[in-house]
């Protein structure tokens, strides 16, 4: 039986392996500080032999990464659904052992206030809009802040008293037009004065509002409360509506105090008004193709007690500077163009 004879490594392999370890082997630093500051290993040097920059090549085109927002949550639209009201887009009620619920009923009903509060939106049925409502919850938590200036310094650097003149009448009337003679005037005695008109508010203020009952009277809400914030500024506000409803009307009227509201009624016959039809209206509405037009398929409440009227006399109406006089004066002698 042929001995098994012990393994001896040739001198030349054994130098061979010795030799390729020790160039794979990084060279120790050097003892000097400074000169151990530079020293970096054989794979760091490899590195930076093959960057382009070191070697005058141009740069490579960098990739550009681009950070896209999360996308916004889905709107909370509330929705009528058998056995209760949920809102869409969130999940259901998930029912726990013993038969309860994670989100009891009183919960997920006050959720569909808040939410339809905010949104604006009621909906009866499967996503059909019914009635589109501005009020929002009333605001908590909020306090007045005082100014140092206030209406009266204000009043005094203007040497006028702020008030609101409130013109109403049916459409073609001629509001629009005694409201700009009427600032005409004021300016022209260096009086400061500005004019809010009803379908110059429905371009900007307004112009999410239609004209729904119930449209109708936000738009005379928002608008008294942008009046009465021009008369506090110590201005003559000279405001130029149909302002059809005469609760409406009462309720600007309740902003202001100390007799500062002054409600102008220029009481034409609508006969008279629908002859001029400056804007084609009444026509349109005699054709049906505008519903709820004032005057026609619409009521217009006429003022009871307004602090002028004014209207034709000998079946003639007053020319616009007249009907402006008459208003300058009334103003005039409450001290309203006065300091």
């Amino acid at each position: 039986m042929e001995a098994s004879l012990p393994f001896h490594r040739h001198p030349a392999a054994s130098s061979t392996a010795a030799h390729h370890a020790a160039r794979l082997t990084p060279p120790p630093p050097p003892r000097d500080p400074r000169a151990a500051a530079r020293w970096v290993t054989p794979a760091v040097a490899l590195a930076r032999s093959r960057n382009p920059a070191n070697l005058g090549l141009p740069h490579p085109p960098r990739r550009l990464r681009l950070r896209l927002a999360p996308p916004s949550p889905a709107p909370r639209i509330t929705a009528a659904v058998k056995g209760g009201t949920r809102c869409r887009g969130a999940p259901p009620p998930v029912e726990c052992a013993g038969g309860g619920s994670r989100r009891p009923r009183e919960e997920e009903e006050e959720e569909e206030r808040s939410s339809t509060a905010h949104a604006g939106v009621s909906l009866v049925g499967k996503d059909k809009v019914l009635q589109m409502s501005s009020t929002v919850p009333k605001a908590s938590n909020i306090f007045w802040h005082d100014c140092a200036v206030g209406q009266a310094d204000r009043q005094k650097l203007l040497k006028q008293k702020g008030c609101v003149v409130w013109i109403t009448g049916l459409s073609g009337s001629g509001k629009s037009t005694l409201a700009c003679t009427l600032d005409r005037e004021l300016h022209t005695r260096g009086k400061l004065s500005y004019v809010l008109d009803g379908d110059n508010l429905r371009h900007g203020l307004n112009k999410d509002l239609g004209f729904k009952a119930e449209d109708r009277a936000e738009n005379i809400r928002r608008v008294g409360e942008v009046a009465k914030l021009f008369a506090d500024a110590g201005l003559v506000c000279i405001a130029s509506f149909i302002s059809p409803y005469r609760r409406d009307r009462e309720s600007c009227r309740a902003l202001l105090s100390d007799g500062s509201f002054i409600e102008v009624f220029l009481n034409m016959p609508l006969e008279l008004c629908e002859s001029r039809d400056p804007k084609g209206l009444y026509k349109l509405a005699r054709a049906g193709k505008i519903k709820g037009f004032t005057g026609i398929d619409d009521p217009y409440e006429p003022p009871l007690n307004s602090e002028i009227e004014i209207k034709e006399v000998d079946g003639v109406c007053p020319s616009p500077s007249d009907m402006a006089g008459q208003v300058v004066t009334y103003l005039e002698e409450k001290g309203f163009l006065h300091d």
